[in-house]
């Protein structure tokens, strides 16, 4: 006897959801140029011989920057309503067209201010693509192969900012934004053929239409008859005790899945990951570099994408909570390790010996990020939230992390200030000390189980295998 429940079927093709999940990331990839743009758009703005009719004074460069964040935990929080609303596929492509307006807008502006209103409408685009994609990702993809899926969302999002590093790097700045509005384009034409998500079909009571969307996900010759009716069997269960919102967190999976998701974004942005970024080009020049702040960017960029290439590589071998585990046990050590060469450094001590320290411990606090805490806590959130809830609270969740996001950005320089480089550092190395208990003692395991699996343990049920004779 051989359990079968949460495990993949022989018979089912892999190749269908590899090319839908593909053609579903490339609106992040469009999203992460826009993540990537600011770095050399603020560097071609400040350049002595600059031609554009746009010169931002300090002040306005950052807003330029930060209006991207406010942008974004706006335009997260309705996003998962609208899903539920239109559907995932609709609500992904109408999301397009922001990010197209955005650039035409950057290429056409002649003040700060149109700038400014490209940067909000972008991050409006952004934030309900973090919680669009991942949602489409998790309902259309098997159990056996979720993780390296979910893990396409950050692959795509870093790869999009290397790529708007890269353009800025080679071309100028209007052909910069150009090329960048091509990508949400190819990605309407790319996605128009792919299939709404059977989950979302079986919601609405459209049955016939969720098996040809199952069928062409799974492979015309495979059997999904048994996927189709536990599908089937779960949205009648959960329409039969439709609730409130309110309501829905008197369950004990809902809360758990609300704290593992909000929980697991807080850990995300409090890890330090955009400080760290911020500062790398300081950190190469104290060890001596002579290369370029651009390309000391472009360098910490493939870093990231590199270590998100191993995450999807080990996610459904290894498990998601040990390389959750893994990725803040080794963040703390490094940040402790930047926070030891900055106060020596800040204390006036001689660290010509040790300057290659800050440079290893900061690539490898990239990397290891990017194996654990860059993809998974953005698949997770898909896998812990129950249906009933999963389109409002993916939407809370993703506003949560770009809220933290903006908030950290925002007080970086007065943190700095305040208790010096060190102390920011090991501040957020204590930081990664709680992210660790919690995802020891809070977080589960997803890995090959069902998402019907996932929410019968959190909600303290042990479910019991089908088998077979």
């Amino acid at each position: 006897m051989l359990p079968t429940k949460g495990m993949p079927r022989s018979n089912s093709s892999k190749t269908p959801q590899y090319l839908v999940t593909f053609a579903a990331t490339l609106l992040v990839f469009g999203a992460g140029t826009t993540l990537g743009w600011s770095s050399p758009a603020l560097h071609m703005y400040d350049e002595k011989n600059s031609t554009l009719p746009i010169h931002p004074t300090a002040a306005e460069s950052s807003w330029i920057s930060s209006l991207l964040t406010v942008g974004a935990l706006i335009g997260a929080l309705p996003s998962g309503s609208v899903a539920d609303l239109l559907g995932r596929k609709l609500a992904m492509q109408l999301v397009a067209v922001p990010l197209l307006l955005s650039w035409v807008i950057i290429v056409f502006a002649k003040t700060v201010t149109l700038v400014y209103a490209a940067r909000l409408i972008a991050g409006i685009a952004l934030g309900a693509v973090c919680t669009l994609v991942p949602l489409y990702i998790n309902e259309i993809s098997e159990s056996c192969i979720r993780g390296v899926l979910g893990s396409a969302f950050q692959l795509l999002a870093t790869s999009g900012i290397v790529f708007s590093y890269f353009i800025g790097a080679l071309t100028s700045y209007y052909k910069m934004a150009s090329i960048a509005a091509v990508i949400p384009v190819i990605f309407l034409c790319a996605f128009y053929a792919c299939p709404e998500t059977p989950t979302y079909l079986l919601k609405k009571g459209r049955k016939e239409e969720a098996e040809r969307s199952l069928q062409s996900l799974r492979g015309i010759r495979s059997d999904i008859s048994k996927e189709l009716q536990g599908l089937e069997n779960e949205m009648e269960e959960k329409s039969g005790r439709k609730t409130s919102f309110l309501k829905a967190l008197s369950k004990r999976e809902t809360r758990m899945g609300v704290i593992i998701s909000l929980g697991m974004m807080f850990c995300q942005q409090f890890s330090g990951i955009n400080i760290v970024v911020f500062y790398s080009s300081k950190i190469f020049e104290a060890a001596g570099s002579t290369l370029e702040p651009q390309v000391c960017t472009i360098l910490v960029g493939v870093a990231q994408v590199v270590a998100t290439v191993i995450s999807m590589i080990l996610i459904d071998k290894a498990g998601r909570k040990i390389l959750l585990q893994i990725s803040a046990a080794s963040m703390i050590v490094c940040l402790g390790v930047l926070g030891y060469y900055f106060m020596l450094k800040d204390g006036g001590e001689d660290v010509s010996s040790l300057s290659l320290l800050p440079v290893v411990a900061l690539v490898s606090y990239i990397l290891l990020f990017g194996i654990g805490f860059g993809p998974i806590p953005w698949m997770m959130s898909g896998e812990v939230l129950p249906e009933d809830v999963k389109g409002v609270c993916s939407g809370l969740a993703v506003s949560l992390n770009w809220t933290l996001a903006f908030v950290l950005t925002l007080s970086f320089q007065s943190l700095t200030n305040a208790i010096g480089n060190a102390g920011t550092y090991w501040s957020l190395a204590a930081i990664n000390i709680f992210s660790f208990l919690f995802i020891t003692f809070v977080v589960i395991e997803t890995k090959g189980k069902s998402l019907q699996d996932i929410q019968d343990e959190l909600a303290g049920v042990k479910s019991k295998p089908d088998v077979v004779v």
